[in-house]
């Protein structure tokens, strides 16, 4: 047998590291198996690079030029298909195909002439949609029948809004095929089955996570950043702080909790982020490596993820290994990785709630680092991931 998956990167990123975990599970199985990608890579050997950053900008450029995301990058198609055929899988499996890499036309167009066996893992709500990955913020449910008049064209458009034709020429790419779709949360697979690809059998694998990586750690955290062991440590982690993260609940939070008994701590900012930011908040740039966010998860009292828009967020199974519970708004896939022993599940955009559980949490203790650390062993990706092996039936 041969499996082949597509993904923007290789070993880089959140479907990258994915990809790279699953080709690791089917070499063990004697399985032989490619990525073929266009962007970043850590230089993983089964990876296959169908297009360079420079081409990849340039597409990027076209598409918010014309407005027609995910129909151009002819070339690194051809390159995409012209592997394929050399390598004659028995099963592709598609990952995140939108960073601006790969015509859908022509490469759906040849998984139809072929009758290739797809797989697709939704890391987003991008497949039914004409642009977006996320749409929960503007609440826009144009999806469901068809996309026209898009509230966010701009995020991927400089001129023209060319929502309602992308919308059907998707429509008719996805439409036709031999394809199972795999969604990392229910409330995904929950929307998939309001879309017009409602008609395709949908399987939830959650996202694991290592946890020879992330586990409850000695760490000289409070001691670097000079913080008493009797403040509670309010944790934020991600990647791309903005709106839809949180950021400003942060914000809000650190000028209405006591200073002389909490501490704000945001991982993943930057330069920019910072002018944001009031001096009461300890910001981490993107810097460290996967050891260091693990001690300063494990360094952590409370873990909080008011997130606006997300599918399955890893960041809360990382801090529940490391012995962190996690406070969540009812938003997307968050909610799915904890329970009642583990967290709490938040009415979104509710700040004076969100407050009042921090508070009752530093005086009550609520929560465990035990409960917390077997909570997430449900999600080792050493586990999750042989589910894709069911999938494929080896």
């Amino acid at each position: 047998m041969r499996i082949v998956q597509i993904n923007a990167t290789c070993g880089i990123g959140s479907t990258g590291n994915i990809c790279m975990d699953i080709s690791k599970l089917l070499t063990e199985r004697g399985v032989e198996n490619y990525i073929l990608f266009s962007g970043q890579t850590n230089g993983y050997d089964k990876g296959i690079r169908c297009a360079d950053k420079k081409y990849i900008r340039w597409q990027a450029g076209k598409a918010r030029l014309l407005g027609n995301y995910g129909f151009n990058s002819k070339r690194a198609t051809k390159r995409m298909i012209a592997e394929l055929e050399q390598i004659k899988p028995d099963i592709v499996h598609l990952h995140n195909i939108h960073g601006h890499d790969c015509h859908l036309k022509m490469l759906f167009e040849y998984f139809k002439e072929k009758r290739t066996k797809l797989y697709w893992t939704f890391h987003d709500c991008w497949a039914f949609t004409a642009y977006c990955p996320h749409f929960t913020l503007v609440k826009c449910e144009k999806w469901q029948n068809g996309c026209e008049k898009c509230p966010l064209y701009r995020n991927h458009s400089w001129v023209f809004d060319r929502s309602r034709v992308l919308y059907q020429k998707k429509k008719s790419s996805f439409t036709g095929l031999d394809l199972t779709i795999i969604t990392p949360s229910q409330w995904l697979a929950e929307l998939v089955k309001q879309s017009f690809l409602k008609d395709y059998p949908v399987t939830v694998i959650n996202n694991g996570i290592d946890l020879t990586v992330f586990y409850p750690m000695e760490s000289d955290f409070r001691e670097k950043y000079e913080i008493p062991q009797n403040k509670t440590v309010l944790l934020g982690v991600a990647y791309g702080w903005d709106v839809r993260k949180g950021l400003d609940v942060f914000v809000a939070l650190s000028q209405r909790l006591d200073p002389t008994e909490y501490q704000i701590v945001l991982v993943g900012t930057n330069e920019s982020i910072d002018q944001k930011l009031p001096p009461n908040i300890i910001s981490i740039h993107r810097t460290l490596n996967r050891q260091e966010l693990a001690g300063i998860y494990s360094a952590a009292d409370l873990f909080i993820n008011p997130t606006r828009e997300d599918n399955f967020p890893t960041v809360n199974i990382e801090s529940l290994a490391c012995g962190t519970p996690v406070l969540t708004f009812h938003t997307g896939g968050s909610p799915e990785s904890i329970d009642a022993k583990t967290g709490e599940v938040l009415p979104a955009e509710d700040i004076a709630y969100l407050k009042k559980r921090i508070e009752s949490i530093r005086k009550e203790g609520t929560y465990s680092k035990d409960d917390c650390v077997r909570r997430a062993q449900q999600f080792d990706k050493n586990v999750k991931y042989r589910e894709y092996m069911d999938a494929y039936g080896i």
